[in-house]
Parts: structure tokens; C-alpha cells; sequence
């Protein structure tokens, strides 16, 4: 679709919207329910993939359990236990299956060896990001299509952090052509591990308390983890000097809450309320924590020696390719895979064109305007 006919039917569909805008905007949000005298007492455990030291991804867990707290009175009560504590950072989703834990938080890609279709709740490459997937999830089909999926495995799902595009990852050696990824071994889930194996890379599975003494002992060549502020805590920069970007396999990974469903279904309405509400804030806290904690922590990265490169043509390229051919694959044989990840193109298709009129103009000339004060 051509930009000035999107832009045409853009302003017909908003025309034709404007009066059930205008009648929304009339009514009131209704306010979560109010916890009711007499409430019965519930305690859960969470078990989370990730350590305590990353504050800021382990913590969206506790401010989803600390604002249900405050909701119910303190009737319901979640204790969050880290990675390895109790249930391995791997192994939470399966818990939560199995009805070792209520809940989880984790991220679905971990799980890509189950089926394919997991690595779309968090990220496939030159996917949607941050922006686009809570558009997807909560306007769009991504919620209902994944709770689809997600009920064949006995749990229900809710959004619970992202970290927004995430970095391309840290090399010891310097990335200048695609051939200097043939045999090298790096840290990396999911779609993207795929990738990286179809460009002659050898994917490593590995949790993020494990990644740091990988790379310095070198059983690892590259590691990609989330952004600066995680990537700095962990202290990557230490033992790779070379820090690529974008991380194009991660364009707004979701990290998600995972529910047993029967423990669900036997919470009273006003704790399901008093959930989903939590996990909604803990969405949007986390990324908003990132967008803040993110270019401070770049900036000391650099001042330390940190080399910021960005990968070449050609590997981007390459990366795409291989890809779509990826996805072409496992859609031709994956009926819970090819289900989420056609409406999800079909939403990227249309929020790719709006975003590139507004945000892009916008973000290019201010970066313009930045550069001309300097």
C-alpha cells in the first residue's frame, strides 16, 4: 500500500470512527472492584527467570505483586522467588504448567524448543516493537489469539514488561562483513538463534547469570542481552569491547506473567481484576524505567572504552532473508505458529507506514537539530 492511499483511508476510517470516539470518551473508566468484606486469604508463589541483581526486569514481578497487595487489602498475597531459588530460570513456564508455582515470569522465547509459536509472545526478528506490540496485544488480536495458544498448555498469559529495541550484543572480535560470523559461537534464544545458525553462527542457550563468565572464559565469542543498564550490571564490557546495534532480532521483546489456568479460574473476580490491573502498570513500568535508565547507563559504557558499531549492510540484509524463509518454514507446518504470526504481520503492515509518518519525520529532525547545537 502506497503512503498517500493509506493516508486517504486513514482519514475515512477516522471520519467514520469520530462519533463511537466521542461516545467512549462520554463514559467514565470504570474503576477495579473493591475488594469484598469477607475476601478469603490466597498466597502464591511467582518464580521468575531472572536474578535479583537485574533490577529493573526482576522488578516488574514486584510491582506486580506489591500493587495486588495494596488492591486486596493484602488478602492476596504472590511471593516472587529469582531465578535458580526454587524452580531453574529456564524451567518456570514448565512450573507453572504443572501447578509447581500459580505464576511465572519469564519470557516466551525460552521455551522455542516446545513450539515455535512461544518465541511470538516475546520476539521474532524485524518484528513489532514496543509500541506495537501493546497495540497488538490490547487492540488488536495478540491477546485472544495467544491465550488461545497459551490454554492448550493450561495457562493464561498477560503482558508484563519491554525493554524497547534492545542492542545487537557484545563481541570480542570486531564484526566487519557477514563472512566474520561464520563459526562463531554466541549467546542468543529463540528465532534469533535461528538466524544467526542460517548466517553460520553457532547459537549458545544461556541464562543471564551464566552469560558473563561464558564470554570471559571464551566458550562464548558474543552474548546479547538486553540493553546498557542490564548489559552494564552484568558488566559485559569487561571481557567484549565491541557493542553492536540494533538488536534487529528484538525490535520490543515482551517479557510475560504466566498463569496456572486452573489456579486462575479459582480466584475470586475482584483478585483477577486486581492481577490483570497490576501486570498492565508492571508493562508499562518496565519500559519506561528502561527509557530512562538506558541512555545514562550507554553513556558510561562509552566513557569505559565501550566500541558502539553497528552492523553492516550486509548482515542486516542477510538477516532478513534468512528470516522470512525461517518464518515461511515453520508456517508451512505450524498451524498454532502461522496463526499469531499472520496477524501480526497483518498489524505490522499498516502501523509500519503510520509510524514511519510521525515518528520518523520527527524523531530525524530533532536528532538533526541536536547535532547542529553540539
Amino acid at each position: 500500500m502506497q503512503r498517500r492511499d493509506f493516508i486517504k483511508q486513514a482519514s475515512l476510517g477516522l471520519a467514520a470512527a469520530t462519533p463511537l470516539i466521542a461516545q467512549a470518551q462520554s463514559q467514565p473508566a470504570a474503576p477495579p472492584p473493591a475488594p469484598v468484606a469477607g475476601s478469603p486469604t490466597i498466597k502464591w508463589r511467582l518464580a521468575s527467570s531472572f536474578p535479583k541483581s537485574l533490577d529493573t526486569i526482576y522488578g516488574a514481578a514486584e510491582v506486580l505483586t506489591q500493587r495486588i497487595a495494596e488492591l486486596t487489602d493484602g488478602k492476596f498475597e504472590i511471593r516472587v522467588f529469582a531465578g535458580g531459588e526454587i524452580v531453574p530460570a529456564f524451567g518456570v513456564l514448565d512450573a507453572a504448567q504443572q501447578n509447581t508455582v500459580e505464576c511465572c515470569h519469564t519470557c516466551g522465547y525460552y521455551y522455542h524448543g516446545k513450539n515455535k509459536a512461544f518465541s511470538i509472545d516475546t520476539a521474532i526478528p524485524f518484528g513489532l516493537n514496543a509500541r506495537q506490540m501493546n497495540g497488538w496485544y490490547y487492540y488488536g488480536d495478540g491477546l485472544t489469539l495467544s491465550r488461545e495458544f497459551f490454554a492448550k498448555y493450561s495457562l493464561i498469559n498477560f503482558p508484563g514488561g519491554n525493554t524497547g529495541t534492545q542492542m545487537g550484543g557484545w563481541f570480542r572480535k570486531e564484526v566487519k562483513t557477514l563472512d566474520d560470523l561464520k563459526g562463531l559461537k554466541m549467546r542468543i534464544p529463540g528465532f534469533g538463534a535461528e538466524v544467526f545458525s542460517a548466517l553460520g553462527a553457532v547459537p549458545q542457550a544461556l541464562p543471564g547469570g551464566e552469560i558473563y563468565p561464558a564470554l570471559e572464559r571464551g566458550a562464548i565469542d558474543a552474548a546479547e542481552w538486553v540493553g546498557p543498564y542490564d548489559d552494564e550490571k552484568l558488566g559485559f564490557y569487561k571481557v567484549a569491547k565491541f557493542y553492536y546495534y540494533p538488536g534487529w532480532w528484538e525490535p520490543g521483546p515482551q517479557i510475560s506473567f504466566y498463569v496456572n489456568k486452573e489456579q486462575w479460574e479459582k480466584l475470586p473476580k475482584t483478585y483477577q481484576a486486581a492481577f490483570e490491573v497490576a501486570a498492565m502498570e508492571a508493562n508499562l513500568r518496565m519500559l519506561a524505567a528502561y527509557d530512562a535508565k538506558n541512555p545514562p547507563a550507554m553513556q558510561r559504557l562509552v566513557q569505559n572504552g565501550t566500541q558502539l558499531k553497528r552492523y553492516p549492510d550486509d548482515v542486516m540484509k542477510a538477516a532478513y532473508e534468512a528470516a522470512e524463509k525461517i518464518y515461511a518454514e515453520e508456517s508451512a507446518k505450524n498451524p498454532d505458529f502461522k496463526k499469531l504470526y499472520d496477524s501480526l504481520r497483518t498489524f505490522q503492515q499498516l502501523s509500519d507506514i503510520w509510524l514511519s509518518l510521525p515518528e520518523e519525520a520527527m524523531a530525524n529532525f530533532m536528532q538533526a537539530q541536536m547535532r547542529v547545537k553540539k
